[in-house]
């Protein structure tokens, strides 16, 4: 919920208004490194955000940026003022003039559009928050050139707030990037290929006709970097693994045969694990005390019994026997939750997150073995079959996520013991 308070964040104060100031300001008011775009990138990667206190995080700082716009749009505003009714200074702008009447409009200092194409938002937190970091820097150099274009003491007082502020943001994305304890290159989940990964390819080579060196630094040298000379001076590029080749090649896998024999036994236990599923979910549908929660486990059931379609169909493409193999990591996960469900019989107040609790381990372990046979898949070249797991794999990550949105409103409503004295 936003509340505007009729104060601004900092006092805006012009002694000398500038319309062509006023143009370049509009930079910062609508374009692609001014407030308005980091006010949405910070709060709809908030929204998406499942950790709740770097959700507080960037939900503060968004909300921080709209009042940034709303300084930005005051102070271009009173610059911009002296287009309503002086010819020469219209002529600064006819877009802002004649359009908009003198007035500020979500367009940047050239007259093009704001627009969503501005924001970056990847869903994936580490990702978003070196966005953020790089984000502020590109406003912080943008305030520092206007401030070198601007003689109005009040307004440089305003810019030079505001500019500050950017590198408040960047120390506390930075912080909350470090928090995560990621190693500084874990990007996402599929690791690099070994060897490739470290591979500098020296794309430009030789003494260009002003002196330019082939030069070398800690970008391309020390530590585990390996320097692969041009593939075009040097005759290589034949995909060979020999000193000095680009390893550019896909893998290839080594025994096609036995992989595809592991294939097989994977699906056939997630074809075991998710029949099981289907006789378990009725259970815990009833068992819910949550009208929500009982919708999900049912809703869980008709994409579950989808999923047991899916992997027949895998197992055909491979021409494999569309024969369940027992799954006993599912059984003893079910067993727990057959146990959970007894023993919250008399306490329906935890009945509800007990039964999350339970449903999330079954969902994480489908999601490790449908990631798994995939990548399998993946090995094979077998693309029907990575398409149909594809499928059946989401459908689990946003049912765990699901959940994760239950539990939430019920653990916020669960009361504590009262102290006893």
């Amino acid at each position: 919920m936003y509340h505007h308070v009729k104060k601004l964040m900092y006092t805006v104060r012009v002694d000398e208004p500038d319309p062509k100031f006023g143009n370049m300001l509009l930079e910062q008011f609508g374009g692609a490194n001014g407030e308005l775009a980091a006010a949405m990138q910070y709060s709809i990667q908030g929204l998406n955000c499942e950790d709740p206190s770097r959700k507080d995080l960037l939900m503060d700082i968004g909300t921080e940026e709209l009042s940034h716009l709303e300084v930005v749009g005051t102070l271009a505003r009173l610059h911009l003022a002296p287009m309503k009714f002086g010819r020469d200074a219209a002529e600064a702008d006819p877009l802002i003039a004649i359009a908009g009447g003198g007035g500020v409009n979500l367009y940047n200092s050239m007259g093009n559009a704001w627009t969503a194409d501005y924001l970056k938002i990847t869903g994936e937190l580490d990702v978003d928050l070196r966005s953020n970091i790089a984000a502020e820097a590109r406003a912080k150099i943008v305030y520092e050139r206007l401030l070198q274009f601007c003689d109005d003491v009040g307004t440089k007082d305003a810019l030079q707030f505001l500019m500050s502020r950017e590198i408040t943001h960047m120390k506390a994305f930075a912080a909350a990037l470090d928090s995560l304890e990621k190693p500084r290159f874990s990007v996402g989940e599929i690791a690099p290929t070994a060897g490739l990964v470290n591979q500098y390819f020296n794309a430009s080579t030789g003494t260009g006709d002003r002196g330019e060196i082939d030069a070398r630094g800690p970008w391309n040298e020390g530590g585990d970097w390996a320097v692969v000379e041009s593939a075009v001076v040097n005759g290589h590029g034949n995909g060979k693994d020999a000193d000095g080749d680009m390893q550019t090649e896909a893998s290839v896998a080594d025994d096609p045969d036995t992989v595809r024999e592991l294939l097989v036994e994977h699906l056939r236990d997630l074809l075991h694990a998710e029949k099981q599923i289907v006789k378990a979910l009725p259970k815990m549908a009833k068992a819910a005390k949550a009208e929500q929660l009982a919708m999900l486990f049912s809703q869980h059931l008709q994409e579950t019994e989808e999923q047991v379609t899916r992997l027949t169909e895998c197992l055909k493409l491979l021409d494999a026997p569309a024969r369940a193999k027992p799954c006993k990591g599912m059984m003893g996960l079910l067993e727990e939750g057959d146990e959970i469900i007894a023993e919250h019989q008399k306490k329906p107040s935890a009945m509800d997150l007990a039964l999350i609790a339970a449903a999330q381990k079954v969902e994480h372990y489908e999601i490790a073995g449908y990631k798994s046979a995939r990548d399998l898949a993946q090995q094979l070249n077998e693309t029907a079959v990575v398409h149909l797991l594809q499928l059946s794999l989401s459908e689990e990550e946003n049912a765990d996520q699901l959940l994760n949105q239950l539990a939430r409103p019920l653990m916020s409503s669960a009361k504590m013991p009262e102290a006893v004295i």
